[in-house]
C-alpha cells in the first residue's frame, strides 16, 4: 500500500482576511500629525504611519478600519 505524504501545516496558521483592517493610535503630536499603526488581516503585524489629522480621519473612513485600544 502506498501512502501520500501530507504537507505539515503550522498549528498557528490562520486565514488572512484582507477586508479586516486595524488602526491603533500611538501619538497625537502637537504639530497635528497622528502617529498610528495600520494592519491588514492580522492586528499584530503592522506598519507605523503618520498623517495630518484630517487625512488620518479620511484614511480610517476609506479603509473601514477597526480602532484598537491598548
Amino acid at each position: 500500500m502506498t501512502t501520500t505524504p501530507k504537507t505539515a501545516t503550522p498549528a498557528d496558521e490562520r486565514i488572512c482576511d484582507v477586508n479586516a483592517k486595524f488602526v491603533r493610535i500611538k501619538q497625537l503630536r502637537a504639530d497635528g500629525l497622528v502617529c498610528f499603526e495600520f494592519a491588514i488581516g492580522w492586528p499584530e503585524l503592522f506598519v507605523d504611519l503618520m498623517l495630518p489629522r484630517n487625512a488620518f480621519d479620511d484614511f480610517c473612513i476609506r479603509q473601514k478600519v477597526q480602532l484598537l485600544t491598548d
